[in-house]
């Protein structure tokens, strides 16, 4: 039920005689040498560098998080020194070369297209970790869509959870982790193509490098700060009907970056009150298990487990 913003590209071209003109969203600055940069939302700039005719095109990750990019080049008389098409990690302010060209003896000229999202390519979920479910302690509330759900959990999708609330219900954090990016000043729900860029939005930055993010809040309804560490349990939102969506209701789901600014995500388990549910059945209810301090400690890993199959 659900298309989210997640996808922050860029297209650009260059010449050995002239500035960069960029297509979309991005930003073009120039220097001397007809060197640019192109910078998307303070996380990513792709800047260039001359080096007689050597060309090199540095990712600056410019926030305080791990973000994973891709970068893509297309040229004409232009060798590269490696591949042509790079997705990489890199820690909060760091930089590195991610492609070098070298000019040919005509003028030249190459294309790049770029990607990015919050998260780590390279992390590895802590599976035996168990989830808070992400509203209140003591509330149950109906899945409407649940593991590789049919509508629209497939794919990259294939574990995300879908729970119909209705607007301004309270949402809670289900793991620890640091406030990443955040959205909420949009106040339109729709299901047409391109709706998904209406969506409010908390993602939260795990130990592990994984994301969770909790989507469709309502209008000004998130409760943290970009950069506050959260704890499991912790009240972060108002849930909402923003964004791609047919009917009010919150998206949770688990990610790990990878290519083209796209997120996998991955299988969790939570903790209820009667017990670990290892796959939340579509039209069940599910009462979330108590929390012990605002800070939270890890879930208890003594309850009753059990299954449950998804439709």
């Amino acid at each position: 039920m659900t298309m989210f913003p997640n996808r922050r590209s860029d297209d650009g071209w260059s010449n050995s005689g002239l500035a960069a003109t960029l297509l979309g969203n991005g930003l073009a600055f120039f220097g001397a040498g007809s060197a640019f940069a192109a910078c998307d939302e303070q996380f990513l700039c792709i800047l260039e560098h001359r080096h007689g005719d050597r060309i090199e095109l540095r990712a600056e990750n410019v926030s305080e998080f791990p973000i994973t990019y891709t970068v893509r080049v297309r040229t004409r008389d232009f060798d590269v020194d490696g591949a042509k098409t790079v997705t990489r990690t890199l820690s909060g302010r760091e930089s590195e070369v991610a492609v070098s060209l070298l000019r040919g003896n005509k003028k030249g000229e190459y294309r790049f297209s770029y990607d990015w999202t919050v998260g780590d390519k390279d992390a590895v979920h802590d599976d035996a970790h168990v989830y808070q479910l992400p509203y209140a302690s003591g509330k149950s509330y109906r899945v409407i869509q649940s593991f590789g759900s049919r509508f629209s959990h497939t794919g990259l999708e294939q574990f995300a959870i879908d729970f119909l609330m209705k607007e301004g219900t309270p949402v809670h954090a289900a793991r620890t982790g640091v406030v990443a990016r955040l959205e909420e000043a949009h106040s339109i729900g729709c299901w047409k193509d391109g709706c998904g860029r209406y969506a409010n939005y908390v993602v939260i930055l795990h130990d592990d490098g994984t994301t969770g993010e909790y989507y469709h809040l309502q209008q000004d309804g998130v409760l943290v700060d970009l950069g506050e560490r959260v704890f499991a349990g912790q009240k972060i939102a108002l849930s909402g009907n923003t964004g791609h969506t047919t009917v009010p209701h919150l998206h949770f789901a688990v990610y790990r970056a990878v290519a083209w600014g796209n997120t996998q995500s991955v299988p969790v388990r939570f903790a209820s009150a009667d017990g670990i549910i290892d796959r939340p059945r579509r039209g069940g209810r599910y009462q979330a298990a108590p929390i012990r301090t605002a800070q939270s400690e890890p879930a208890p890993t003594n309850l009753n487990r059990y299954t449950t199959t998804t439709e």
